[in-house]
């Protein structure tokens, strides 16, 4: 465990720990490649599902932890879809991959409605199971857009980095309230990548549309 635990740098006064740095090495690398259309983003997020998972089991937070399962499925879920399209879905770039689509008006409708509703469902329990958490409906709302950003990703939706994009701008705000200062940082790029990967994306959307 203490290996784990190295200090690496220390950036801001604030010590950065050897698993801080792997899991968001590993974290950017998984969007990065998500955004450049590479399958290979799912073999990285399944290193990535199991680094999380070990780190919230050792910091105790089980709330985060038994969203990881849930992670893992979603991911094994996307790995078929880009490899399997069903017919019609096929991309044009001849690489037999599932080819970028989005939310129709009334998709985006039901997601804005889950969203919240799923939200306040799983902090009200949160708030229960685990008082000791200062913020369960904030957190919950995060993980709650997570969860849905990864679903979207999985399906080749481009509406997946509107979510990511909501997601990274909930996380910079909660890392800077913490005075938290690598975190941030890594935040930024997350931030950087969504909005490269939601133009990205688009561009593959029109090449197929």
């Amino acid at each position: 465990m203490q290996f784990w635990n190295t200090i690496i740098f220390e950036l801001g006064g604030k010590p950065v720990l050897l698993i801080d740095m792997l899991s968001a090495m590993f974290g950017l690398t998984t969007v990065f490649l998500a955004g450049r259309n590479s399958k290979k983003n799912f073999y990285v997020g399944y290193l990535y599902t199991a680094l999380l998972f070990f780190i919230f089991w050792q910091k105790h937070l089980y709330a985060n932890l038994i969203l990881q399962p849930i992670s893992l499925g979603i991911n094994i879920m996307g790995q078929y879809r880009w490899s399997h399209p069903k017919k019609g879905e096929e991309s044009g770039s001849g690489d037999g991959g599932l080819k970028v689509s989005m939310l129709d008006w009334k998709g985006r409708a039901l997601v804005v409605a889950l969203v919240p509703a799923l939200a306040l469902l799983w902090g009200w329990l949160m708030s229960r199971l685990f008082p000791a958490n200062p913020l369960p409906y904030l957190d919950c709302c995060v993980i709650v857009l997570i969860l849905t950003a990864q679903t979207l990703s999985a399906l080749k939706k481009w509406d997946c980095w509107i979510a990511w994009l909501f997601v990274n701008v909930a996380n910079l705000t909660l890392y800077l309230k913490a005075g938290l200062v690598f975190m941030p940082i890594v935040s930024c790029l997350y931030l950087i990548n969504g909005i490269w990967s939601l133009y990205t994306w688009y561009r593959l959307y029109k090449k197929n549309a």
